[in-house]
């Protein structure tokens, strides 16, 4: 409990302190108009409180990522806890603060449209099926995942249960993908995060009454695992959500959107991956507790519980009935409301590379039909295929990191033209660890080349002085912004 109340406090004075220094380093300017009042439109650009603003994008980045990777990161061990913080202080708030910024800065840009402004037209148009690709993975991981929990609650857990929920949510998602951001989003979004938040506080406070011996950092930073899945990259790629992800700056933009002022840009991008990296942090020692102090026999489970069922038996011993609900509501709450983002990022990003104004209910419906229809044939898959839903996690799991690897190269370059000075670094080198990161999970890992986890070490410190190399051969040709 002592790594974990460090490690508390450290994401506490990394926003204070790191969050401050990054937000100088960008320069923010109270004056300037942001694009929710310089381009109000009724349906994307409107502005919202900010708290609001905040709340909803801690629930569309969040999703079951801080809960359901923290616990699977969390049998590595205690080096979960350093990923977490470092992650999230030194990569993953810069990640979104700065996407988040640079959106604001260009009338709302989507990712694509501010990577292929700073990384080229070609790399725009890879990142623009690159990104569509990964949201509707996205969407589709997170129509099942919640309908899997509410099948259990609300039915008898059979196929046909599960398969109304998928249908309930996904008429959810077309409707809130269509409708103006205010109506749905705005509304309910901070009702849920108020959920999410409550169930994370809850566990602190079980965890500091209960004080569990779990393993501190000082008692060895081994792999608890399997050699088949080795520290790096597998805990990088296991914990996203809660340290970096790539899924964030795809969201960013549109809260980007609502902004009415660039000074709220810390406390809103930077801040809600700070709280995201909270609650990723709480599931990691519930997890330790959990999984290595006796934790699972005094809920009454065991150690080969999967995620899910983790944070049902949690929740409902430690926090009681009314508790437990909330609890259970916020982990539903939270894969629909990133699902439904997910699809209503990947229509504003097909609007804007093709121009196409989104006043107009029909042009929303000509983008969005499409976009359903893929997302039905991925369901599709996931039901008929026995391991579906694994597959499509993996594969998620690594383009969803490469995102944010694209998107830091991306900062870097905006950071070096707009004459920063060696300030550039605070994204470079993240930058170069998740392009080791990436490469290294790709070629090791079964959905990739398959080749010996031993080789991780060899393979990821090769790529990583390459890229450091290849950076500093082609900075000259950044263009002074």
């Amino acid at each position: 409990m002592y790594s974990f109340t460090l490690s508390l406090l450290a994401l506490i004075l990394g926003y204070f302190v790191y969050g401050a220094f990054v937000e100088k380093v960008f320069g923010p300017d109270p004056a300037r108009k942001t694009p929710a009042l310089a381009k109000a439109d009724g349906v994307d650009y409107i502005v919202m409180p900010s708290w609001k603003v905040f709340m909803i994008q801690f629930l569309n980045i969040a999703g079951t990522g801080p809960i359901f990777g923290a616990i699977m990161g969390a049998k590595f061990g205690p080096s979960s806890y350093l990923w977490i913080v470092f992650g999230c202080i030194f990569a993953g708030a810069v990640h979104d603060y700065m996407s988040g910024m640079l959106s604001v800065r260009n009338g709302g840009a989507g990712l694509p449209e501010l990577i292929g402004k700073y990384l080229g037209m070609t790399t725009k148009k890879v990142m623009l099926v690159f990104s569509i690709l990964l949201l509707l993975l996205v969407g589709t991981v997170f129509v099942y995942s919640p309908a899997l929990i509410l099948g259990d609650i609300a039915g008898d857990g059979s196929s046909t249960a599960i398969m109304i929920w998928v249908g309930i949510i996904f008429i959810y998602y077309i409707i809130a993908t269509l409708l103006p951001v205010d109506k749905i989003i705005g509304k309910i979004y901070p009702l849920f995060a108020f959920a999410l938040l409550f169930m994370a506080a809850a566990l602190m406070i079980c965890l500091f009454v209960k004080w569990p011996s779990i393993p501190e950092i000082w008692d060895g930073l081994g792999n608890r695992t399997s050699a088949a899945t080795p520290i790096f990259p597998c805990l990088f790629i296991t914990i996203a959500c809660g340290a970096i992800s790539g899924f964030h700056g795809t969201q960013s933009p549109m809260m980007a959107r609502c902004m009415e002022n660039e000074k709220l840009g810390r406390p809103i991008f930077y801040g809600s991956m700070i709280t995201e990296g909270i609650v990723a942090l709480v599931w990691a020692a519930v997890s330790s507790y959990f999984f290595f102090d006796g934790g699972a026999a005094a809920v009454g489970s065991d150690l080969s519980a999967a995620a899910p069922t983790v944070v049902t038996k949690v929740a409902g011993s430690w926090l009681g009935v009314f508790g437990g609900i909330l609890a259970i509501l916020g982990v539903v709450a939270a894969p629909i409301t990133s699902g439904d983002t997910a699809f209503r990022s990947s229509r504003l990003i097909i609007a804007d590379f093709l121009k196409y104004n989104q006043r107009p209910m029909k042009n929303r419906l000509m983008i969005a039909v499409p976009l359903f229809l893929v997302a039905v044939g991925l369901l599709w898959f996931n039901v008929a295929n026995e391991d579906g839903f694994n597959i499509i996690w993996r594969y998620f799991g690594w383009a969803n990191q490469t995102l944010a690897v694209f998107t830091l190269w991306a900062v870097t370059a905006y950071l070096v033209g707009a004459k920063k000075g060696l300030w550039y670094l605070i994204t470079l080198l993240p930058a170069c660890f998740m392009t080791s990161v990436c490469t290294t999970y790709i070629c090791i890992a079964k959905i990739g080349f398959n080749l010996p986890p031993t080789w991780n070490f060899w393979i990821g410190g090769s790529v990583f002085i390459l890229s450091l190399v290849l950076f500093f051969i082609l900075k000259r040709r950044i263009k002074t912004i």
